[in-house]
């Protein structure tokens, strides 16, 4: 297969996906990564309970028909060079991040021997996924912590290094769950980002290559601010309100799709939502 055949694939959950049910959402990440012959990595670096959390995704890939499932426990930096833990993603046709604390999983991993080998399987195909946290760490600049349920506010939201998965965007989870729209547009606006995406959980984006479909219950929130006209940033201080005119916002549930090279929805009938279309709304 030549390098321009080669499909970049990415599994970013909201959190809290369904691992008892049918489990649409872990089931489609073991279909891409080979199905019956997938051969699965769990990076545990984000949670402090790494076998408790490790072997319970075990269970499920493990149900589903994954042939190989193994955990890469990384507690140090140092654990990042270990040469059975390479050897395991060299192999992975699936790598899976969990939830926890994004914080840890870019100390630990970020710009390391292991950090390297997942992007060079990622280059050759293999699909990376990430819940929770491991969601969080996709963007070259992520979320690291912030407040929600309030205004837009610069004070509200810290932005540290991401693991550069899925660059140029913002990616917030748990969204609708824990009313994150302030603490998004916060981030969005502090930084060279135009898209931001806030996935509810047990919700998904599947992306391949340049566009993503939603996988789950919940829905995907995007948030463009490539067309905005104005904001306040440069003019107000870190504790006081953002203004932000003509932001897009589009609310994607299962089935829909979003062209991230053209910014624009697509429905599930295929065609790009590019023309205005009226809208149904109830009588007075």
């Amino acid at each position: 297969m030549t390098e321009s055949n080669i499909k970049r694939q990415l599994i970013i959950i909201g959190g809290a996906e369904d691992k008892e049910g049918e489990c649409h959402i872990l089931r489609e990440f073991v279909r891409r990564a080979g199905g019956t012959k997938a051969n699965i990595v769990i990076m545990t670096a984000a949670t402090e309970l790494p076998r408790e959390v490790g072997e319970n995704y075990i269970r499920v890939f493990e149900r589903l028909g994954a042939e190989d499932v193994r955990i890469v426990d990384t507690e140090t930096r140092e654990d990042a060079t270990s040469s059975t833990a390479l050897a395991a993603i060299a192999k992975a046709t699936g790598v899976f991040f969990t939830g926890g604390d994004q914080a840890r999983i870019t100390s630990i991993l970020k710009d390391t021997e292991i950090d390297t080998a997942i992007h060079k399987r990622f280059a050759e195909g293999a699909v990376i996924a990430g819940t929770s946290a491991g969601a969080a760490v996709m963007p070259d600049n992520m979320i690291v912590e912030g407040d929600s349920q309030t205004n837009p506010r610069m004070e509200i939201v810290e932005i540290g290094p991401g693991m550069g998965f899925l660059p140029g965007v913002v990616i917030d989870q748990h969204f609708l769950q824990r009313g994150r729209l302030g603490r998004l547009i916060s981030a969005l606006v502090q930084q060279p980002a135009v898209l931001g995406f806030g996935i509810d959980e047990n919700t998904a984006m599947a992306v391949t290559d340049n566009q993503f479909e939603v996988i789950g219950e919940g829905a995907i929130t995007v948030v463009d601010e490539s067309e905005a006209t104005y904001n306040n940033m440069d003019e107000i201080l870190k504790d006081e309100s953002l203004a932000i005119f003509g932001a897009k916002l589009h609310i994607l549930p299962h089935g829909y799709k979003f062209d991230l090279k053209t910014r624009k929805p697509i429905p599930k009938n295929g065609s790009v939502a590019d023309v205005a279309v009226p809208v149904a709304s109830a009588n007075a």
